[in-house]
């Protein structure tokens, strides 16, 4: 199983193939998507007022950065000045500034990937605390895979080199895939944690378990206070989240990969059932949390999220798209998305707004070693 599959195709719907491989495919244009309106959506979107529909859009695309291998999180430090970049096969962290200066920093050891599957674990999201200032608090966490388990760990960060690694959340199922991986710092001051089911979808419905939730926690690992069950659980019933952002109202969205047939974007509320593995898209259930959008497979496999003007901007995989998709600032609903930049970069995920502007950075990702580039998106 992999990002780009489902259940029932071993392991993934394209088969297995090497990341070099895809790469190739890639160049020969063997692997490109449906166009955006090829297929219907099970969620409808609406025509939002000028107002609420006014923010802007994507207006051109340059390379920031180059020589990168299977980026998976790319997370700003709270001074705005450098992100953190994370690759997901050789556990590598680096620096990389405004101007495109790329720099290692060290690496989370004992990550265990799986390469030769795609999004099989390795080291995946990175989140500096939101005091963050390299001297007096130093602290960045990251959630990565190990032989046995996916955790949650912090490392000490000053600005130039990582150092002191300690776990704060273990006993987080790994699978061959399914392992989430977006951490988060929300507005609250509390670390966010997508988890994936690890391939066993029965796990998303059960409250003993980690796995197949939102998870909302304190600096040390600790259920935060005020969580809907008492536990490290925020919202349950997922299958695969990849991607968590907050917008303008300090409202929590998340992409998940669903299963055949639909992927979502959900609107995550404390102690909500996103339905899966009962239900996948929109349903009936009672009791079941249905998404704010939904994607065919083959324009989505949603990788992560960032807000530009109240606008959800959404990375896909195997759809090798950018999603525009605009918030409805006075209801909970999204209007209609629009696609971006189909095919022409291959394979999205890691995704962040740059503090302060109207940009993104995007990642490649899965064209070969040292062939994936960080995108610069402007949006007007």
């Amino acid at each position: 199983m992999t990002d780009s599959g489902r259940p029932g195709r071993h392991p993934s719907r394209f088969g297995v193939v090497s990341l070099a491989a895809a790469a190739a495919l890639l160049a020969a244009g063997l692997a490109q998507s449906l166009p955006a309106a090829a297929l219907p959506s099970a969620t409808a979107t609406v025509a939002l007022s000028t107002t609420t529909a006014n923010g802007g859009a994507p207006t051109g695309v340059s390379t920031l950065s180059t020589g990168w291998q299977t980026p998976w999180g790319i997370t700003f430090m709270p001074d705005g000045r450098s992100a953190l970049v994370t690759e997901r096969l050789d556990f590598q962290v680096y620096r990389l500034d405004r101007n495109g200066k790329k720099t290692r920093v060290g690496e989370v050891p004992y990550t265990v990937p799986e390469p030769y599957t795609e999004g099989a674990g390795g080291l995946l999201g990175v989140a500096p605390s939101p005091t963050w200032n390299g001297k007096t608090d130093k602290r960045v966490f990251f959630m990565h895979t190990t032989q046995t388990e996916t955790r949650v760990v912090r490392m000490d960060y000053n600005g130039t080199s990582l150092t002191h690694y300690t776990p704060i959340l273990t006993g987080i199922r790994r699978g061959g895939d399914h392992n989430g991986g977006k951490i988060a710092f929300g507005p609250d001051g509390y670390l966010y944690v997508a988890t994936g089911d690890a391939l066993q979808s029965k796990l998303a419905q059960d409250k003993n378990s980690l796995n197949g939730k939102i998870l909302r926690i304190t600096k040390t690992g600790a259920a935060a206070p005020g969580n809907p069950f008492g536990s490290h659980i925020y919202s349950y019933g997922h299958r695969n989240p990849q991607g968590l952002v907050w917008d303008r109202k300090g409202r929590l969205w998340s992409a998940e990969i669903g299963e055949q047939t639909w992927d979502e974007v959900n609107l995550i509320k404390p102690g909500a059932n996103y339905g899966w593995p009962k239900c996948e898209g929109t349903c009936n259930v009672k009791g079941m949390t249905n998404p704010k959008a939904t994607f065919a497979p083959e324009q989505g496999v949603p990788a992560q999220l960032a807000v530009v003007n109240n606008v959800l901007y959404m990375s896909a995989l195997r759809g090798q798209r950018l999603w525009r998709l605009p918030i409805d600032g006075n209801n909970e609903r999204l209007g209609t998305k629009t696609a971006y930049y189909s095919g022409k970069y291959g394979r999205l995920r890691a995704v962040a707004q740059v503090p302060g502007t109207n940009e993104l950075w995007v990642g490649t990702s899965d064209l070969g070693y040292g062939k994936d580039k960080i995108l610069r998106v402007t949006v007007k």
